[in-house]
């Protein structure tokens, strides 16, 4: 009868054909079961070409000197060995023991260790991994066994298993994103939990509501946003949204626009409203005010537009030494009538608007200013020219209506 071994390849003791040879036999099982329980060994990899190369190892039935009758195993050299593409280490298929293995090679590349067969992945040292790994050969399937990385330390071990749906228990991720619990209560946070200084959170909010964004652990601390490069940075409302910047009960909504870090008389300009009974819209001008002192003026709709300052006060010009003269409204005119007489058009009158008068060589009395309306527009309620004789004399005409024309504002 012939010998029968176990997957690792401890004979058995039977009768037949090995009669008389027992103590040979149990000595060399001896030796075998102690290199199983305790042995050592270096395991080198199949590196010939640059391909995914597989590493085949074999029992030896009843001798000892098999890398799998060995607990301990170094995958490559202690040197280490250089491998020039992912390497394969394999199994047969009823090989049962649990291994510390560590992956001894230098390059950036994969090494798996796998039953020779089956759909099992088995462990793979991912590139750069050259550590450690305590492995369980299962062989609890007669096709499809698998190999099981064992956590170390309360520590579950990365690479073990590739997931291809990413349906996973709570927490999870789904392909609508990042699910905490069957709650909905969604939450990232990006920081250090433990000491929570400079948390980032994103939290869902109740159902009709966007995500809330927050800094945590410290006070006074914003949220800054810095694009790379010379980036915009644009928020983009849906078609009907508004930018909202909210206020609380003691901080009403602020924005701030700060100048250039590097100017050395920085201002802070703040745009800060009180209560508004309703929404209010402001409709700006265009384009910049086409004189200078011009102001923004405002309708009832909030319509702006640049507008000459009312009572801005006086425009006044050169003095006019002419016979004739047309004046223009908001404008003052000293007039010299030393050499001749002066006759001055009014301009065509807008409520409000204003011209002045100024005698300015004392020089009225003997050669008059004379001030003419413009067309059939009224002085004091008439077409008639005024007639201004008094020495020093220094007036304003205001326009006020149709009816009475040009009014003195004073004497």
């Amino acid at each position: 009868m012939p010998s029968t071994f176990t997957p690792l390849g401890v004979e058995k003791m039977v009768t037949g054909e090995k009669s008389g040879q027992w103590g040979t036999l149990t000595n060399a099982n001896w030796n075998l079961i102690e290199q199983i329980s305790a042995g050592y060994t270096v395991q080198t990899l199949n590196a010939a070409g640059t391909g995914a190369n597989t590493t085949t190892l074999a029992v030896t039935d009843g001798g000892t000197g098999a890398t799998l009758a060995t607990r301990v195993i170094i995958l490559g050299a202690v040197s280490p060995q250089a491998i020039t593409g992912n390497k394969i280490v394999t199994i047969p298929l009823d090989v049962e023991n649990w291994y510390l293995i560590k992956n001894s090679t230098s390059g950036s590349f994969t090494v798996q260790f796998k039953y020779v067969s089956g759909s099992d992945g088995g462990v793979t040292w991912a590139v750069g991994d050259k550590g450690w790994k305590i492995l369980y050969a299962a062989a609890n399937d007669a096709t499809n066994p698998t190999v099981v990385e064992a956590e170390v330390g309360g520590v579950t071990p990365t690479n073990t298993v590739t997931l291809s749906n990413k349906t996973l228990t709570e927490p999870k991720f789904a392909d609508g994103g990042f699910i905490a619990d069957t709650t909905g209560a969604e939450t990232l946070v990006f920081g250090e939990v433990s000491s929570p200084l400079n948390e980032f959170k994103i939290t869902n909010a109740a159902s009709g509501n966007g995500p809330i964004l927050s800094s945590q652990g410290q006070t006074n601390v914003p949220i800054n946003i810095t694009p790379a490069g010379t980036g915009d940075v644009f928020i983009n409302p849906p078609s009907s949204g508004s930018l909202i910047i909210s206020g609380n009960s003691t901080q009403a909504g602020k924005i701030i626009m700060q100048a250039d870090t590097d100017d050395s008389g920085s201002f802070v300009a703040s745009f800060q409203p009180g209560v508004l009974t309703e929404s209010t819209n402001y409709k700006l001008p265009l384009a910049y005010a086409t004189t200078t002192g011009f102001v923004l003026t405002s309708t009832d709709a909030g319509v702006l537009s640049w507008a000459e300052a009312a009572g801005g006060g006086t425009d006044w010009q050169a003095v006019e030494t002419g016979a004739t003269m047309t004046a223009t409204a908001g404008e003052g005119y000293p007039v010299n009538t030393t050499a001749q007489a002066c006759t001055a058009t009014l301009p065509a009158g807008s409520a409000g608007d204003e011209v002045s008068f100024i005698d300015y060589a004392r020089t009225f009395d003997t050669n008059n200013l004379t001030v003419a309306s413009n067309s059939t527009e009224k002085i004091y309620a008439s077409t008639d020219d005024l007639t201004v004789s008094v020495e020093g004399a220094s007036f304003t005409l205001v326009y006020v209506d149709a009816t009475q024309g040009w009014l003195l504002k004073d004497k």
